[in-house]
């Protein structure tokens, strides 16, 4: 299976599939240096962008340095992030159309930014953060309002 980077209408650019591609496809692995929470701390804060994948493990991330970090997040996405075996797969979650964009729900959970979200979706939540995140984040500044008043 061919992919290529070009110009996304998501964000910057983005990877699509020169080919079709059947539902539960295994397209690309997610690679790249793997990291202690730690090391990327202290390896990330002077880089403007990065391309992190956090482990279910939470104690390592993936430096992504493949073609698999320019799939942009999409509230309504065509492929999924699985992790199996300690290795990160991109994985379609439809038939996917040849010159089509891939995306997945990146579902973050951690980080100080908004992290605004301009896939243009139906179902947009605004958000790159999870509805978990988003949920927990609203709670936590509500119980901040009531505190002070």
């Amino acid at each position: 299976m061919a992919l290529v980077i070009r110009s996304s209408k998501i964000h910057a650019a983005g990877c699509y599939t020169t080919t079709p591609v059947s539902k539960g496809a295994h397209i690309v692995e997610y690679t790249g240096p793997r990291l202690t929470v730690e090391e990327i701390d202290t390896r990330s804060s002077d880089r403007p962008e990065t391309y992190l994948f956090g482990l279910s493990d939470g104690q390592h991330v993936i430096d992504g340095d493949g073609i698999a970090a320019f799939i942009n997040h999409c509230c309504d996405p065509n492929c999924e992030a699985d992790e199996i075996d300690g290795r990160v797969w991109i994985i379609a979650l439809r038939d996917i159309a040849a010159r089509e964009e891939l995306s997945y729900d990146y579902n973050l959970y951690d980080g100080d930014d908004d992290a605004p979200c301009c896939c243009g979706a139906e179902n947009c939540r605004g958000s790159l953060y999870s509805e978990e995140e988003l949920a927990k984040r609203a709670a936590r500044v509500a119980s901040t309002q009531i505190t002070r008043t």
